[in-house]
C-alpha cells in the first residue's frame, strides 16, 4: 500500500484572498516506508511575499520569481499522487489552496476521501492539547534541530514520524529540554533537508494498514 505525505507553503492563509502555493513537497511510502521517490516543487506564486509569510518559510518574491508556476508542474504532480492515500497535516488548509490551484486551470481536483487527516487524527487521540505538527514532535521526542524555517519537503518527513506514532497511540515522553530555532538566512536552505531512517515493526504496519481500511470503507460506503 502507498501512501503519500503532502505538504505546502504559501503567501497567507487563504485562496480565496488571492494567496498562492510557493512550495509542494510529497514524500512516498509503502506501507509508511520512504521509496526514496519525492516530488518536491519550489514555485513562482506571480504576486508579492507579504513579510509575515516571508518569517514563516523564508522564500522571497525575487528567490521565487525564476521558478516554474503551478500550472507548469500540475500534470507531474498529479501523477505522482494518482491512486495512493494522502496524509496532510491540518488538511483543509492544503487542500483548499491545491484545488484552487487546479481548479483555476481545469484540472481534476484531489478527492477528500483518499485524504487522511493527521490533525483529526491526533485531535481524536489527544483532545484538549495542542496538535499542531511542532507540538506533536516535543510530544513524541522527534528531532526538531532542522526545522529552522517551515520548510515543506522536512516537514513531510516529519510528518511521516509523528504518524507512526499516532497509530501507535505510544505514550509521549517528557522532553525538559527547550528546543531553540534559530533563523536560517541561506538562500540555500533547502540543501539543509536531511534524513532520519525508522525502523518499522510488522505491528505498526498493520496497524496503518487497518487504519487505512476503516478510513476507506468509511469515506466509500
Amino acid at each position: 500500500m502507498y501512501e503519500i505525505f503532502l505538504d505546502t507553503e504559501t503567501t497567507g492563509l487563504s485562496f480565496h484572498e488571492g494567496h498562492k502555493i510557493v512550495e509542494i513537497a510529497c514524500v512516498e511510502t509503502k506501507d509508511l516506508i520512504p521509496t526514496d521517490r519525492v516530488f518536491h516543487k519550489l514555485l513562482n506564486p506571480k504576486r508579492d511575499v507579504p513579510d509575515q509569510a516571508f518569517k514563516i518559510h523564508g522564500f522571497t518574491e525575487e528567490f521565487l520569481s525564476d521558478k516554474e508556476s503551478f500550472d507548469v508542474v500540475a500534470d507531474d504532480f498529479l501523477n505522482f499522487i494518482k491512486g495512493k492515500k494522502i496524509i496532510i497535516h491540518n488538511a483543509s488548509f492544503d487542500l483548499s489552496f491545491l484545488n484552487g490551484e487546479l481548479k483555476n486551470i481545469n484540472k481534476e481536483l484531489i478527492d477528500k476521501r483518499l485524504v487522511i487527516d493527521s490533525l483529526e487524527v491526533a485531535r481524536n487521540k489527544f483532545p484538549g492539547t495542542s496538535n499542531s505538527l511542532d507540538a506533536l514532535c516535543k510530544r513524541f521526542d522527534i528531532d526538531l534541530s532542522r526545522r529552522t524555517k517551515h520548510n515543506a519537503l522536512l516537514d513531510c518527513e516529519l510528518l511521516r514520524e509523528v504518524y507512526i506514532n499516532l497509530l501507535d497511540a505510544k505514550e509521549p515522553k517528557f522532553n525538559l529540554s527547550s528546543v531553540t530555532l534559530e533563523d536560517d538566512k541561506s538562500s540555500n536552505r533547502e540543501k539543509k533537508y536531511g534524513k532520519k531512517i525508522l525502523h518499522i515493526t510488522e505491528n505498526e504496519i498493520q496497524r496503518h494498514n487497518n487504519f487505512l481500511k476503516s478510513e476507506i470503507k468509511k469515506n466509500f460506503y
